[in-house]
């Protein structure tokens, strides 16, 4: 009996260190850190389509460009949302008509969408530089909103308002640095001049740091830039904004339009879109997945150097066939 006791208490003895020498379930079954986005957070309106995969998202422009930085961090943000990881493809040439071309192109299928940005591509559009027609994409939302102004050198003497501007340019031939020919601040320098009586020389310049540089080095007499070009800038003086109310951010400075100039919002917009051909589902899930996004206290702290405006899919379906028809219209006689 003795003997029966102690091989039972032996059993035991060896059973409580097998034990003692496992982990618990849950540590040895911890799951290894993984760069994959957390679970979608969409709206539940949006549960009825999602893309089962990486997400291309087209930027026509090189990457480090304005539009290109915004969209990397919208896209940074969103993979919260979306679900899934979202591929930034630079597709930089023909002042952004590859990178729409390739786009329009693309299969609707909802897992490649893209930035257009407003005016450049209705000015694509019309110098022919690609096949494609505002037919060819369906908006989702737009992302950014930059209002337009009219900016001289801060020593600049010779005019202190855009009156004193307007009276130089009707008896003496100016010139403005642009961001290259028919670009957005080519756009607005000749729908100021349009609106105010004058011609003036354009001097088109790569981007708008080189046409800021341009100005600064007095090659140029004036130029139209957005606001987000000058922040924190002392160099420079801003005469009027291509508003239809004072900007917050220059209380002081007139509108054109109460100046009796041009009277309506210019500045350049860049909307998310899709190929034509993507389902209202599809459309439905980015809308309502940007929304979020753009709400999102990490997001906005992150994007505090731009301005942030988000617009449903019909709004800024409406507002790419606005710039279309205002782009068209300027066409004759526009360029020079």
């Amino acid at each position: 009996m003795k003997k029966i006791l102690a091989l039972l208490l032996a059993l035991c003895m060896v059973f409580a260190l097998c034990a003692c020498g496992q982990k618990a379930p849950a540590e040895s079954q911890a799951p290894a850190e993984s760069e994959a986005p957390a679970e979608s957070e969409a709206p539940a309106e949006t549960t009825g389509w999602a893309p089962d995969g990486p997400v291309t998202l087209i930027v026509a422009y090189k990457a480090g460009n304005g539009t290109d930085v915004t969209a990397r961090i919208l896209a940074q943000y969103a993979e919260k949302y979306v679900g899934q990881t979202i591929v930034i493809d630079n597709v930089d040439g023909g002042s952004g008509s590859i990178g729409w071309s390739k786009l329009a192109e693309a299969e609707p299928d909802g897992m490649t969408i893209g930035f257009m940005n407003l005016p450049n591509f209705n000015s694509s559009i019309v110098k022919e530089l690609g096949t494609y027609t505002t037919a060819d994409f369906t908006a989702i939302c737009n992302h950014v909103t930059e209002t337009s102004l009219v900016i001289v050198r801060a020593d600049e003497d010779r005019f202190e308002d855009i009156d004193g501007l307007v009276a130089y340019a009707k008896e003496n031939n100016t010139v403005a640095s642009t961001n290259g020919a028919q670009a957005s601040n080519h756009i607005g320098a000749q729908a100021f001049a349009n609106s105010a009586g004058f011609k003036y020389t354009d001097l088109p310049q790569g981007n708008t740091a080189d046409e800021l540089t341009s100005l600064l080095g007095g090659e140029a007499d004036w130029c139209v830039a957005k606001v987000a070009d000058i922040a924190g800038r002392t160099d420079v003086k801003v005469l009027a904004s291509f508003s239809e109310e004072r900007l917050p951010e220059y209380p002081d400075v007139p509108t054109l339009g109460e100046k009796g100039y041009y009277d309506q919002w210019l500045g350049s917009s860049r909307c998310v879109v899709a190929p034509a051909g993507v389902t209202d589902e599809m459309v439905a899930f980015y809308e309502a997945a940007f929304k979020a996004t753009m709400e999102d206290p990490d997001y906005l702290a992150a994007a505090s150097s731009f301005a942030t405006d988000f617009k449903d899919a019909a709004t800024t379906a409406a507002l790419i066939e606005q710039q279309q028809t205002f782009t068209e219209s300027l066409s004759e006689g526009f360029w020079y």
